[in-house]
């Protein structure tokens, strides 16, 4: 079985060894699009095997948020015919089953060729330290409607994914196939260090463009340090230990999910 990863970065430095110690075990290629970053991603990149690592070009120059779009709706396609299953994500969004590649080895067999995930907000008043496993070592976040996201299928069967800005909604095209239940989760680890969000906040909002910020685009950046702390007040108090949610963590998840009309239907 063969999985490849795509995904944007920038200034990624310190979430990039996180990342990859997620995925390693899983993603047997990363293609990386980085957007002109000025500490040591790029470096990082280079320096990992599996790692193919190309430039951003914003093609909707004033928008970040549609160019990524643009993206994310054809990068993965190279990989037809190569690859078994692709993921499109974020480096602070970590897919986890318990079963890894066993699980994505099982939906192939059945038949699935989409694979959406339950999301969670996950949150921590300390930054994590360089050597921890997020996954691991970070359990605790609050379902998410925005995190539930369509970011495994098979490039093979999906004619088009068709993501919303921010890949929060997808409406694939092509020969579909959801899982008839949900097990897999995507654990969105954004709010990890209260002071660190903020300077991070600041930092991507500053490279938001003119239709990003007119369409309300990453509008959290533009947050003061107090909207911020009661939204992050808002997830602590209803996160939960994702890692205790056990075989059917769908029985347990309070949102209802946007693909459940399309699980119906096939």
């Amino acid at each position: 079985m063969v999985v490849h990863l795509y995904a944007q970065c920038w200034n990624d430095e310190r979430m990039l060894p996180f990342f990859f110690r997620h995925y390693d075990d899983l993603v047997d290629r990363y293609v990386i699009y980085d957007d002109g970053s000025t500490d040591d991603t790029w470096a990082l990149l280079a320096s990992h095997p599996k790692v193919e690592a190309r430039r951003f070009v914003r093609s909707v120059p004033e928008s970040f948020a549609l160019s990524e779009q643009a993206l994310s709706d054809q990068c993965w396609k190279a990989s037809r015919a190569v690859a078994d299953w692709v993921i499109v994500t974020d480096l602070d969004e970590h897919l986890v089953h318990p079963a890894g590649r066993a699980y994505l080895s099982r939906c192939a067999h059945d038949g699935i060729t989409a694979i959406p995930a339950l999301g969670f907000q996950m949150i921590s008043e300390q930054a994590p330290r360089p050597d921890e496993h997020l996954a691991a070592d970070y359990r605790r976040g609050a379902p998410w409607d925005q995190m539930m996201k369509l970011s495994i299928f098979n490039p093979a069967a999906i004619a088009a994914i068709n993501f919303t800005p921010g890949r929060h909604r997808a409406h694939p095209q092509g020969r579909i196939r959801l899982p008839a239940s949900d097990e897999m989760l995507l654990l969105h680890y954004k709010y990890m260090g209260f002071e660190a969000t903020c300077r991070r906040h600041q930092q991507l909002g500053e490279r938001l463009g003119r239709v990003d910020r007119e369409r309300g685009f990453g509008h959290k950046y533009s947050w003061s340090a107090e909207d911020l702390r009661a939204d992050w007040d808002r997830c602590a108090n209803r996160a939960v230990d994702t890692g205790a949610l056990g075989p059917d963590p769908a029985a347990r998840y309070p949102i209802r999910p946007w693909w459940q009309d399309e699980r119906a239907a096939s």
